[in-house]
Order: structure tokens, then sequence, then C-alpha cells
């Protein structure tokens, strides 16, 4: 089956327009710091939003400052992170700017629900706000089964389905159709909390 074509619309960038070719459009954004860029599935498509100008954005683009050395987090990027009492138990979640803290979405709390599950569901919901807002940026995470998980479009969980966990489990699969149904460019990067510290999106509460 033939690879469908898409047409890449920058809108800020080292060139901006709409280019055919990926790798033309990677050449004009990969490590502009503001490059702002999105993927249609028609030129027309391309040519309406490239005139509309880029989606707008909660997510403000200040300049961070600039990094100590190659083993440093990218600041320009959403953080995701989960708090749970239990396990199963009461859990939340929420995404911020790396750079500002600033937080962007959250979900919860839910009854029985576990870390893992609200750290998956983070990251779907992260995916779908830069998505929504055409911001090619990268999710930081800590957790490596939400990785794994989102990976696999699968949300690899043991929890016994009841009424008190029902909006949770319901939520577990929108997200997982969500990732069947949706392609992204955004990296889903892992936090290394040994070196950097506290995620920006965590709770506080260890």
């Amino acid at each position: 089956m033939a690879k469908r074509q898409k047409y890449y619309v920058v809108w800020s960038g080292r060139e901006t327009g709409i280019f055919n070719i990926w790798k033309d459009c990677e050449k004009q954004v990969k490590g502009f710091e503001t490059a702002r860029y999105k993927s249609f599935e028609s030129e027309q498509e391309a040519i309406r939003a490239f005139a509309a100008g880029p989606p707008k954005s909660t997510f403000r683009r200040l300049q961070p400052p600039k990094q100590g050395g190659a083993g440093q987090p990218l600041l320009v990027s959403i953080s995701v992170d989960a708090a749970c009492a239990g396990n199963p138990g009461v859990m939340e979640y929420q995404g911020v700017e790396t750079f500002t803290k600033k937080r962007l979405f959250h979900g919860g709390p839910y009854p029985e629900g576990t870390n893992n599950i609200g750290e998956f569901l983070a990251i779907v919901h992260g995916l779908g706000y830069l998505k929504k807002y055409g911001l090619s940026i990268p999710i930081y995470t800590d957790s490596k089964t939400a990785i794994a998980w989102v990976k696999k479009k699968k949300a690899n969980t043991k929890i016994t389905p009841n009424k008190k966990n029902a909006e949770l489990l319901e939520l577990i699969s929108r997200a997982e159709d969500w990732l069947h149904l949706n392609t992204w460019d955004n990296p889903i990067l892992k936090w290394e909390t040994t070196e950097w510290g506290e995620i920006p999106a965590d709770f506080g509460r260890k």
C-alpha cells in the first residue's frame, strides 16, 4: 500500500511555507527553538492552515535560559505527572509548562486508580493538548511504564472493574482509542529525576 502524501506547514522556522517532503520541513524546524509546524492530509488543508496562522495556545512562548550541557532537559516542553494515595487509591494527574510550571491541564481525582494509570492518561492528555494547538514539542514523564504503555497503545493495568472505577476505566478506553486513531510527532522523553530533581509536574506529596 502506497504511503499517503502529507503536507507540512511551517509557521515558524528557518524558512516558512508549505513542504511536501518531511526532510525539507525538518531542515526548517529541527533545533529551531520556537518552531511551529504541523502536518496535513491534503494540500488544500495546508494552504488554509498556513494562511490562517498557527493555532492559538495558552502555552507561553518564553525564551528559556541556555542549558548547561547536553545532559539537561529541554525547557520548551511540557511535563506530566500523577499522584495516587494508595494502590489502588485516589488518583489525579496534571500537565505543566516545564519552564514555568504553569498548569496546562488536570484530571481527577478518580477513586481506585493507580500511579501508572495516571501517568499513562497524563501522557495521552498531553499528546492531545499539543496536537490541538499544533505544538511539536516534547513531553516529559518520569514513568518508564507509562511510556511503554503509550508505545503499545494499551494500558496494561490489572485493576478489577467495579462501580467506583467505571469512569476511570472508560477514560483508559478512550485514551487507547485516541492513540490508535491519531498520529503525533512529539517525542515522549524520560525525566531523569536523579540528575534533574523532581519533574516540574510533581504534586509535591512525597
